[in-house]
């Protein structure tokens, strides 16, 4: 919560947040498992909280850079949510192409000439997604995911946004189990706490993707020749933007109209060992000047 500017001894209680803090990784990490603690105390607001007309669509997004070139062990992951059309789901398959013909028609030149700017196919999947999701509505999931069982319903019970809680532990170069995240007693020493771009499910017009596609789009289009993808376009952008609308929120007495997810790995589970994580496709392969 907001500290107040003094205490009733006089003293001076200094704000641990100021303005712009999201841009700060530490700052915003340590916000980041401040609002996944309070979730465990603070109602994440009432079903409906937005209109009647404002629910999660039953619309799944995904993204393939080539759609001539798409590896078998992808394609079963893809195909694992085909059942969901028994649901009555929308399927909206993109590609380079496809996207960016999207974004040209739906938005403006500024749009375009960023995902332009975006020199790799993971950053493109990155933009698509909030330009997506933030007009239409729906449910993003990455190409590499797989659907389990019938979890995924919980998505869609109301209108707040869904995001993953993650936490990478520095000197073990992995990440903390998704269990832990939520323990009160979790040491942050040495751990980033921040949101994953994969899974989204929104309402079309949620603050925070408005937010994150804003700040995705500023930076793009900056100085910066080779924008690092995580904070660019990826988990940190996303994190930054949650963090700017938590705060207003809580400025406003607001609830929160956002949900962090604790079970997503019992709706879907991502292959590690798949093909393309080999070469030049997977962007964790990729250099600094995004060659």
């Amino acid at each position: 919560m907001l500290t107040p500017p003094g205490g009733q001894d006089g003293t001076l209680n200094v704000d641990p947040y100021p303005p712009g803090f999201e841009e700060s990784e530490p700052l915003r990490s340590v916000f980041i498992r401040d609002v996944t603690l309070r979730q465990l105390q603070h109602p994440a607001g009432p079903r409906g909280l937005l209109s009647p007309t404002a629910r999660i669509p039953r619309r799944l997004i995904r993204y393939w850079h080539d759609p001539s070139d798409l590896p078998d062990d992808v394609r079963v992951c893809l195909e694992s949510w085909d059942r969901l059309g028994e649901q009555g789901f929308e399927f909206h398959m993109f590609d380079d192409r496809t996207a960016a013909s999207y974004i040209a028609r739906r938005y403006g030149a500024r749009e375009s000439q960023a995902f332009a700017r975006c020199r790799h196919p993971a950053m493109r999947c990155d933009y698509l997604r909030l330009c997506f999701v933030l007009a239409e509505g729906g449910l993003y999931v990455d190409a590499d995911d797989v659907l389990l069982g019938d979890d995924w319903e919980q998505l869609f019970r109301d209108d707040r946004l869904k995001l993953q809680p993650l936490c990478y532990d520095i000197p073990s170069a992995g990440m903390v189990k998704a269990a832990d995240i939520w323990r009160a007693d979790l040491p942050v020493e040495g751990r980033i706490f921040y949101v994953n771009n994969d899974p989204i499910a929104a309402p079309a017009n949620h603050p925070v993707l408005k937010g994150a596609l804003d700040r995705a789009t500023d930076r793009l289009l900056g100085n910066d020749p080779f924008p690092e993808i995580q904070s660019t376009t990826g988990p940190g952008n996303l994190a930054a933007a949650l963090s700017v609308h938590v705060r207003r929120l809580d400025e406003a007495g607001l609830p929160w109209d956002f949900e962090l997810l604790r079970d997503w790995e019992a709706i879907a589970e991502t292959r590690w060992h798949l093909s393309y994580r080999n070469d030049a496709r997977n962007w964790r392969n990729m250099s600094a000047s995004g060659s």
